[in-house]
């Protein structure tokens, strides 16, 4: 089961949107590039096996 999520890219601030997988309960974190400026965005949600509880999405500091 997905949840399309829309948000907007920490960089290019366009909106984008991810499919999240909801069937698996609990915390989820992962690395997933814009899909127009390509550039990695940090993805954090939870889901209760059925929505999305929280999500959060941030750039990640290059150094």
């Amino acid at each position: 089961m997905g949840h399309e999520q829309f948000f907007n890219c920490p960089y290019c601030h366009e909106t984008i949107s991810m499919v999240l997988d909801t069937s698996i309960e609990g915390f989820q974190e992962y690395i997933e590039d814009c899909e127009v400026c390509c550039r990695p965005i940090q993805i954090e949600y939870e889901s209760d096996g059925n929505e999305v509880i929280s999500f959060e999405s941030r750039g990640i500091q290059q150094g």
